[in-house]
């Protein structure tokens, strides 16, 4: 399966051979049923140093709350990993669409947001 990977930030010093100033972006032939978590260990990303990551627009993760790392890939997929410092992206001013793990763990307990804690995997 084909997935289309960006990255930003610091994260895209993960991809040197792809990196632009800020961000990089490149096409992935992946195994059927590769997973956000494995996708990052690919690069060499620790979980811990994503920031919000979007796939195929919705809002999958955010710092500290990272459902998403068993998540299977599709192919066609356009996954974006924004680093830690990355400041949430102008467009989702007003609210962005979610994926549907993220949106029942921030409805069920709103409170998972607001702390500021990571994991260390």
């Amino acid at each position: 399966m084909k997935v289309e990977v960006w990255l930003y930030g610091q994260l895209s010093y993960y991809c040197k051979e792809k990196a632009e100033k800020g961000f990089a972006r490149v096409e992935m032939d992946l195994p059927d049923g590769t997973t956000v978590g494995e996708l990052l260990q690919e690069f060499g990303i620790p979980s811990k140093e994503r920031g919000i990551t979007f796939l195929n627009g919705n809002l999958n993760a955010l710092p500290g709350l990272q459902p998403d790392k068993d998540q299977p890939l599709k192919d066609g997929d356009q996954i974006s990993f924004f680093d830690q410092r990355s400041m949430w992206p102008f467009q989702y001013r007003h609210g962005a669409a979610m994926s549907d793990e993220l949106n029942t763990i921030l409805n069920s307990d709103p409170e998972a947001i607001m702390h500021h804690q990571h994991n260390e995997d």
